[in-house]
């Protein structure tokens, strides 16, 4: 297996139904944001990578 892309990470949440398939955007995001979910996969994949 390759690496994992922060995509890869929101993509697997998005099935599983921990992230919404698409931003309300609403001014305060919800926990369900992909947008939020994409910063925490980033957060995630540079805290792996060192």
């Amino acid at each position: 297996m390759g690496k994992k892309t922060p995509a890869d990470y929101v993509r697997k949440w998005t099935k599983a139904g921990k992230v919404k398939k698409k931003c309300c955007r609403s001014r305060s995001r919800c926990k369900k944001c992909p947008v939020l979910a994409l910063k925490r996969a980033k957060v995630k994949v540079a805290a792996k990578a060192a």
